[in-house]
């Protein structure tokens, strides 16, 4: 392997990981606010947001990434209202649309992690803050979303790191993070082996610290996975009030 090619190649493809960062956390975090909307509809009770949210989440799940991301960055601008909408100036931008489609595919997975993580709550649980007089907000905010999102979080995670994999695919539409700089240099040098090679380091080390802040935040919210105080013994402890004592 030709290291000076090698540590080159590493320079270039590191200048494109915040790029590659940027499309994971925006689709993620507007991802997950329409995933939390669709999984409460879903749970509403409401017939026409039930049907809505379960045929969103058949449709996005049931077709390629790939495909969504080629329909929204050249079929929409085939539509004359959308060329003249004001969304039109974000919607020409191959950052958007990477953004839009990415954000559409992993809502449609996400919800379905949220709606598990927020039937697995007990019910005993809610019907106790009920009896105490909590308000329906109040309940959500503080008992039901908490152990949801426990519950959730590992399942979710993995959604995470998918999408961070998945941002490889804005390259077809001319981004340039990992991937697509990945590709450039390929097409100048001819040298795939080494550029994957350097592509795929890096994102397995982005998702490995990925994973470790996902386990620490699950550490967080599971208070039994902490080791509990050490336990004065019994002995030490009748000294210690006999100490006091006198």
């Amino acid at each position: 392997m030709d290291w000076a090619f090698t540590t080159e190649t590493f320079l270039s493809l590191v200048s494109a990981i915040p790029l590659t960062l940027q499309l994971a956390a925006t689709s993620i975090a507007i991802g997950a606010i329409l995933a939390l909307g669709l999984a409460l509809a879903r749970l509403s009770g409401i017939l026409v947001l039930d049907w809505f949210a379960r045929f969103y989440v058949f449709v996005f799940r049931g077709t390629p990434l790939l495909v969504q991301v080629f329909l929204i960055y050249y079929g929409l601008g085939q539509f004359p209202a959308v060329r003249h909408s004001l969304l039109w100036p974000l919607l020409r931008e191959p950052y958007w649309c990477a953004v839009l489609a990415l954000t559409l595919n992993t809502a449609a997975y996400a919800s379905e992690i949220i709606r598990g993580g927020l039937l697995s709550v007990p019910h005993g649980q809610i019907e106790a803050a009920k009896a105490c007089g909590m308000p329906q907000l109040m309940l959500f905010r503080r008992i039901v979303m908490p152990l949801a999102i426990r519950q959730a979080l590992p399942a979710y995670g993995n959604e995470m790191i998918s999408m961070v994999k998945a941002t490889s695919l804005a390259s077809i539409i001319t981004l340039m993070e990992v991937t697509g700089v990945a590709a450039k240099i390929i097409s100048e040098t001819y040298r795939a082996i080494e550029v994957f090679i350097v592509a795929g380091t890096i994102y397995l080390a982005i998702n490995f610290l990925l994973t470790r802040l996902i386990q620490l935040l699950e550490y967080r919210l599971s208070p039994h996975l902490r080791a509990p105080p050490p336990s004065v013994p019994a002995a030490s402890a009748a000294t210690a009030i006999e100490g006091d004592a006198s």
